[in-house]
């Protein structure tokens, strides 16, 4: 492998990493708080820095594939999230917010799953091909965890919207 590769695919490991604990820290702790937004601007550079490096890792010449189409994903996700803070709008933005933030979360939670199925080339790859059962466990697993986030966001949606002002 090339330095260069090298170094971005650590870069976005520690980021990833970083944008697991900072946005488990945002979810599970009180909203509104300083500490919450510190917490949250950690998780926002974090998962800036990981979908910027997803496309520095992997070729967009050869193709726009399935993980760019997810990194692009993940970035509107985080700009819906924040966007809605900085402009204080719409009239619901405090909902707006954290409703894209959750969900950020979450898919960097099933990307996380996607990510340890990869690493089990057996399951993986056979005589240098992708096998149609990687591409089962990842959906199954990812529906896994977005039918969890969906639980739990059902039960919070309304405490959160309590936030409201107005």
């Amino acid at each position: 492998m090339h330095i260069y590769t090298d170094l971005t695919g650590l870069i976005h490991l520690i980021a990833s990493a970083s944008a697991l604990i900072t946005g488990t820290v945002v979810l599970v702790k009180k909203k509104g708080t300083i500490n919450h937004k510190r917490w949250g601007y950690l998780y926002t550079m974090s998962m800036a820095t990981v979908v910027i490096t997803s496309f520095m890792m992997y070729n967009l010449f050869g193709g726009f594939g399935i993980f760019h189409f997810f990194a692009t994903i993940s970035g509107l996700t985080l700009i819906g999230g924040m966007l809605p803070m900085f402009l204080k709008r719409p009239k619901h933005y405090i909902s707006m917010h954290f409703s894209f933030m959750f969900w950020s979360v979450f898919g960097l939670y099933g990307a996380f799953m996607a990510e340890v199925l990869v690493r089990i080339p057996k399951t993986v790859i056979s005589d240098g091909e992708i096998l149609a059962v990687f591409y089962n466990m990842v959906g199954i697993a990812v529906f896994i965890v977005m039918g969890i986030g969906y639980f739990i966001f059902s039960k919070k949606k309304k405490t959160w919207s309590s936030f409201e002002k107005g």
